[in-house]
């Protein structure tokens, strides 16, 4: 089961990718080249916040309980995915990788071509 060193590692791995606590000493905040795709409170790990394409962002919450409206976020763009072992660890990865190519494509021209540089 996914757990926090792993998200993290996962996280890091990802081109572009750096990490910080932007909001309280407990919210890790993952950013591709500045812009934030992951973030969870690294004390409890009770979920992990998301971007999520809005129609499949209804999708996964109608099939999987464990994955709900972004708390704290903008819950048409924003998903939370509990790890409670409900869910496989490939689903949360792929999750993961759905956010973070969300946000990389929505980056400026300029910013695009810098991160494929580092791919």
């Amino acid at each position: 089961m996914i757990n926090v060193e792993s998200y993290r590692d996962y996280c890091l791995s990802k081109p572009g990718t750096s990490e910080g606590f932007p909001f309280d000493n407990s919210t890790l905040v993952f950013k591709v080249m500045g812009k934030m795709y992951a973030l969870a409170n690294i004390e409890t790990f009770e979920f992990i916040n998301l971007k999520c394409d809005p129609e499949r962002a209804v999708e996964l919450r109608d099939q999987h309980p464990a994955i709900r409206p972004g708390y704290h976020m903008n819950k048409q763009h924003w998903n939370s995915v509990y790890p409670d072992g409900t869910l496989p660890d490939e689903l949360i990865y792929e999750l993961i990788d759905h956010s973070y190519t969300l946000i990389a494509a929505s980056l400026p021209k300029k910013l695009k071509e810098e991160l494929a540089r580092l791919n």
